[in-house]
């Protein structure tokens, strides 16, 4: 059954490809999952050329391939092809934040249903999901777009959250509703808090930072603090999380490339537990 501690362990850390980030993935333990994800403004180049370079090291690669940045079956298959010859067994397939497709996509579902077409070998396909809602898409929609990426994905990874009470209820709903894909908990890392407001209204999940800002304590705590940590949330999840039936296999840390905050942080929550259980091992 999955707790806190096996949530952690198996570290899921997201990146923006920028230069000196490769620096930085020094500070990743051996056997993480690093999600590359696929910059609006730069293009998906940059996250090819990213996991072309990090060839070799010890964690598992988990490129974004967002769909309207994907030209045409012949680029996609391009991709296909390089992330085979790479070894790359994970991806994650967004819609991508563009307003314009820069080709035939015009949503992952078109997309996924091109790469069985042409013939992928990955054993992880992640798709995105929204306990916060989409700022410009129906909750119903949400839920049946689920519904339609389910033969074609293997999991689903959702939006920044910081309200426990949101995806319990959320995944309650869509469990009911048919939606089985397994869950990676999308989270902030160790964060500058200007910066987690900031990119958190814009991503739309403002419910979640109203909510944060209401919490009395919690948030007079955050707003005299330069930094956020999810700590509280992960406590607030830990029944969810032993719920079997709400399919949650661990969480996706949003590092803002704060990677060696990030990873500190993790590994003193994994000392926190390691001692916990030692003293009760001896009570």
């Amino acid at each position: 059954m999955p707790d806190i501690r096996s949530c952690l362990e198996e570290l899921y850390l997201e990146v923006f490809p920028v230069e000196g980030i490769e620096e930085q993935l020094e500070q990743l333990p051996d056997g993480a999952y690093l999600g590359v994800t696929c910059s609006p403004k730069q293009g998906l180049q940059v996250t090819l050329d990213l996991v072309d370079s990090l060839q070799g090291r010890d964690f598992h690669l988990v490129p974004h391939v967002a769909a309207r940045q994907v030209r045409d079956r012949a680029h996609l298959t391009d991709i296909v092809q390089q992330f085979r010859d790479q070894g790359v067994e994970s991806i994650f397939v967004p819609g991508g934040d563009i307003v314009r497709p820069v080709g035939e996509y015009s949503d992952s579902l078109e997309l996924l249903r091109d790469l069985v077409d042409v013939g992928h070998s990955f054993r992880h396909v992640g798709v995105a999901a929204y306990p916060e809602g989409h700022p410009g898409i129906d909750d119903d929609i949400l839920v049946q777009s689920l519904l339609d990426k389910q033969p074609l994905a293997t999991y689903m990874v959702t939006q920044m959250c910081f309200d426990a009470d949101r995806v319990a209820n959320w995944l309650a709903r869509i469990r009911s509703q048919g939606v089985k894909l397994r869950v990676s908990v999308g989270l902030p890392g160790v964060v500058d808090r200007t910066k987690l407001f900031r990119t958190s209204l814009r991503i739309g999940v403002g419910q979640s930072v109203k909510f944060l800002r209401k919490q009395g304590a919690l948030a007079s705590a955050l707003m005299r603090s330069s930094r956020y940590q999810p700590d509280h949330l992960i406590r607030d999840l830990a029944p969810t999380i032993a719920d079997p039936a709400m399919g949650i296999d661990g969480f996706y840390l949003f590092s803002f490339n704060q990677v060696e905050a990030t990873v500190s942080w993790q590994q003193a929550w994994l000392h926190e537990l390691q001692s916990t259980i030692g003293e009760e091992a001896q009570a």
